[in-house]
């Protein structure tokens, strides 16, 4: 009768056990772990159709250029280039916020300013074609320059101030 006792009192705990056992398990794909997974999931679908529309409006852009001719349709495809560099170095920054995306955008600015301004320096000829040229080059320039200095102090702004504090010393260890 006890030995029946113990197999009923043993059945009874390792019962309860794994009742208690399975409540704790949770299932990988409950309800609780799907928001940040969908969340993911409907991110990236948001970027790929921005990046569909994109290219879409760059597609279009470079169809309108079809019926133009000469330097006019360079000039025409150089914007339309320029627009999609643009727009997806925006879309990056967008989805990614840094600094550096930031300031990948302006270079990126600058740089298909530089590359339209010279297809359109295409249409003139002699010294005006070589000054507008310079003028372009010259803009592109301080451009990036105004990008180096402007994304050199926001870094410089972004780090603690450090004195001495470095652990070394300023005697140096000359002999």
């Amino acid at each position: 009768m006890t030995l029946k006792l113990c197999s009923i009192a043993a059945a009874l705990a390792l019962a309860f056990a794994t009742a208690a056992q399975a409540q704790q398990t949770r299932d990988p794909a409950t309800k609780a772990d799907r928001p940040a997974t969908e969340k993911k999931a409907s991110d990236r679908k948001v970027k790929d159709a921005e990046e569909e529309r994109i290219e879409a409006d760059a597609k279009a852009a470079k169809a309108k250029c079809d019926a133009l001719k000469d330097n006019a349709k360079d000039v025409c495809m150089a914007e339309a280039k320029a627009k999609e560099k643009v727009a997806k170095a925006e879309l990056d920054a967008k989805n990614n916020p840094s600094q550096r995306n930031q300031r990948k955008v302006a270079e990126t600015k600058a740089e298909s300013e530089y590359e339209v301004a010279k297809e359109k320096c295409d249409d003139q000829k002699g010294q005006e074609k070589d000054a507008c040229q310079k003028e372009a080059k010259a803009k592109h320039e301080r451009a990036k320059a105004d990008i180096k200095k402007q994304y050199a102090q926001r870094k410089d702004s972004d780090k603690p101030a450090r004195a001495a504090t470095s652990g070394s010393t300023a005697s140096g260890t000359a002999k």
